[in-house]
């Protein structure tokens, strides 16, 4: 899928998790609500850091670049190092491989959770503004297409505090879910979890398929290009994800967000 439909789908997942944890027994304060999904739209461009023309690649204009140049050179080594004798052994770059499995969202997601617990507010801050950033991108993607750079990140910045304030305000969520001594903030390692699985699973319903499962190997195959049958795929960007997936995004994690705030 294309960056909006990536990043919509991820705001209506974490909107989603709102609905299941309240019903569980465990509300999310409405900041951790709003934040969450707005951490999980960002989350859900993450995995195509693997590509160059994706929009997390010249989101943060110099750095990210290089950042992109490096994963996808990490990403083509893994696949080689690790392919079985189904893979291809004539693939060119790492697009859909390694950022796109359960392991790679799974391991940045507790890594972000480690620099909020041991980093500190500062921490806290960087991965906000991060995400903060690419929701912008991916949300209001006509409005920063036409936007400089310098007045996205000024936005990303300024939304991080301001929601950084807002949650250290007591009763309004650093310490959702995990409450113990120091453990402040540990949750905002799962929307970025959430949102890579989204993610992938997107990329799923494609005509590519994705890797979720690597490195478990299914059959001949480490790195199987997991999908739904063919005849159920579509490309990116096609007038399904458009007319049908995008607004059915909009209404779902909207009735979600309802409720996840105890309104029904």
């Amino acid at each position: 899928m294309m960056g909006p439909a990536h990043s919509l789908s991820g705001a209506a997942a974490w909107l989603g998790a709102g609905a299941v944890a309240s019903a569980t027994g465990y509300p999310m304060p409405w900041p951790v609500l709003v934040v969450g999904a707005l951490i999980c739209a960002g989350a859900a461009l993450a995995p195509d850091l693997d590509h160059k023309a994706a929009t997390i690649s010249r989101a943060f204009g110099p750095v990210s670049k290089r950042m992109c140049e490096i994963v996808d050179k990490l990403s083509h080594a893994t696949y080689k190092a690790t392919r079985m004798k189904g893979d291809s052994a004539s693939r060119k770059g790492g697009h859909r491989t390694l950022t796109h499995t359960w392991l790679w969202a799974v391991l940045v997601g507790a890594g972000a959770s480690a620099m909020a617990i041991f980093g500190g507010r500062w921490a806290v801050l960087f991965i906000l503004f991060v995400h903060m950033v690419l929701a912008v991108e991916g949300l209001l993607w006509r409005a920063a297409r036409v936007s400089s750079d310098i007045l996205v990140w000024l936005l990303g910045a300024t939304s991080a505090w301001s929601l950084a304030n807002t949650l250290d305000q007591p009763g309004n969520g650093a310490d959702w879910l995990f409450t113990g001594p120091g453990q402040e903030y540990m949750w905002l390692g799962l929307p970025i979890i959430l949102g890579a699985l989204v993610h992938d699973i997107g990329d799923a319903i494609t005509v590519s398929g994705c890797p979720i499962l690597w490195p478990i190997p299914v059959g001949h195959k480490r790195w199987y290009a997991l999908g739904t049958p063919k005849v159920m795929r579509f490309k990116a960007g096609a007038w399904v994800e458009n007319k049908v997936l995008m607004p059915a995004f909009m209404v779902v994690g909207g009735l979600c967000g309802v409720v996840a705030m105890g309104w029904v």
